[in-house]
């Protein structure tokens, strides 16, 4: 059972988005600033659409805090949508006067088709408001309270692009991490290598003036987790399982790598798996690389976590693809919804709040705590422990 539990609910372009979250401990500092700051930042980047010109996203903390501090009771976040003033009549929990136009021309890639046949619905805006990555908008905010309960105990998370299209990022490779952090944070792609960047930027162009989208790849890194999250005894205990399920469940991920990933597989085992030391000073163990991203059987090593995921490109097509009506099953070209033209960027930041979400989750099973004050004084009694291991 989860012990970080959360759920989302709204509609693209319904009358506003919610989430609630249970688990969270009493005593925990918490502001709407504190997630308006990732939500802010899931909305920028090269090559996002016009909605990002209307929403302004601001969460409002609904429950479970006061003062500043949360109650260890449920907390219910809303992010309203501002674009539902132009959607009245259109969308919305309320009858319709005039029946408002179906889409009945699903688009290849999407969840229009598949949604439409498993839930029976002939308009196939019932499925694609909801398929719609505006819903991530709330796992953002969900993330950004797992976020502070996190950094409390010392562990960061921060993203960065590594890839758009054909374009790789290289600079990075070799830096520390926070200098990585800052990089990724000043730039419109959140991409850690400024030439790569530009080249990304003329990709994005290029794609556009093509009617067409691109996909990259984003790597999330966890810092100052404590070894011990996790475990190897059943296969959903797995840290590694639960991550890379909670990045895959992130619209438009296709593939998900932790440490070398699938270069692993390509390499023997001695330029794979990190010799052990032990620094006498630190009295502590040390690796002298980081191919396993910081998990190994299924179990964090003290390592920082490293996990990447593929996201493919965008399925709505200015030039659309081939598809047919729903209804008289002639041929026909795919709707078009207003759409980005790659969001990478934004991605990562999703992939932020998911790894996360996990983590605080993990945090939780491992010391479950009433309260921050508990939760503290279980973790340092039990980093003590390792410490004199």
């Amino acid at each position: 059972m989860a012990h970080f539990r959360w759920m989302t609910a709204g509609e693209s372009h319904g009358p506003g988005l919610v989430a609630l979250i249970d688990g969270v401990p009493a005593g925990l500092a918490l502001a709407a600033a504190d997630i308006d700051e990732g939500l802010a930042r899931r909305q920028r980047g090269y090559g996002r659409g016009g909605r990002m010109k209307i929403e302004t996203d601001r969460v409002t903390l609904q429950t479970g805090v006061r003062g500043g501090e949360t109650l260890g009771a449920p907390i219910a976040l809303l992010v309203p949508n501002r674009d539902f003033e132009s959607w009245k009549g259109r969308m919305g929990p309320e009858p319709f006067e005039t029946p408002p136009e179906p889409v009945v021309r699903p688009r290849p890639g999407h969840a229009d088709l598949a949604g439409g046949l498993k839930y029976d619905r002939r308009d196939l805006r019932d499925i694609l408001e909801r398929a719609s990555a505006r819903e991530t908008t709330m796992r953002v905010a969900v993330g950004g309270v797992a976020r502070a309960l996190l950094r409390a105990v010392g562990v960061e998370v921060f993203a960065h692009v590594v890839s758009i299209g054909d374009v790789e990022a290289t600079a990075h490779r070799g830096l520390d991490v926070e200098t990585v952090r800052l990089r990724a944070r000043g730039s419109d792609l959140s991409c850690a290598d400024p030439d790569a960047e530009q080249r990304m930027k003329e990709a994005i162009h290029a794609a556009s003036h093509a009617g067409d989208t691109l996909g990259g790849v984003f790597e999330v890194v966890a810092t100052g987790v404590p070894v011990g999250l996790g475990s190897h005894v059943q296969w959903d205990r797995k840290l590694d399982g639960r991550i890379a399920q909670a990045m895959m469940c992130i619209q438009a991920i296709k593939g998900v790598e932790i440490g070398l990933g699938f270069h692993a597989a390509r390499v023997r085992g001695s330029e794979v798996h990190d010799p052990i030391g032990w620094d006498d000073q630190a009295a502590a163990f040390t690796r002298a690389r980081n191919g396993a991203g910081g998990l190994e059987g299924g179990i964090t090593n003290g390592q920082p976590l490293v996990v990447r995921a593929a996201m493919k490109p965008i399925a709505t097509l200015r030039n659309p693809l081939p598809s047919v009506h729903v209804d008289t099953k002639q041929a026909s070209d795919a709707a078009f919804e207003r759409s980005d033209i790659c969001a990478v960027a934004a991605a990562s930041v999703v992939g932020e709040a998911m790894l996360a979400i996990v983590l605080a989750d993990a945090l939780l099973e491992k010391f479950g705590s009433d309260s921050m004050r508990e939760l503290k004084r279980n973790l340092d009694g039990y980093r003590a422990q390792v410490q004199a291991y």
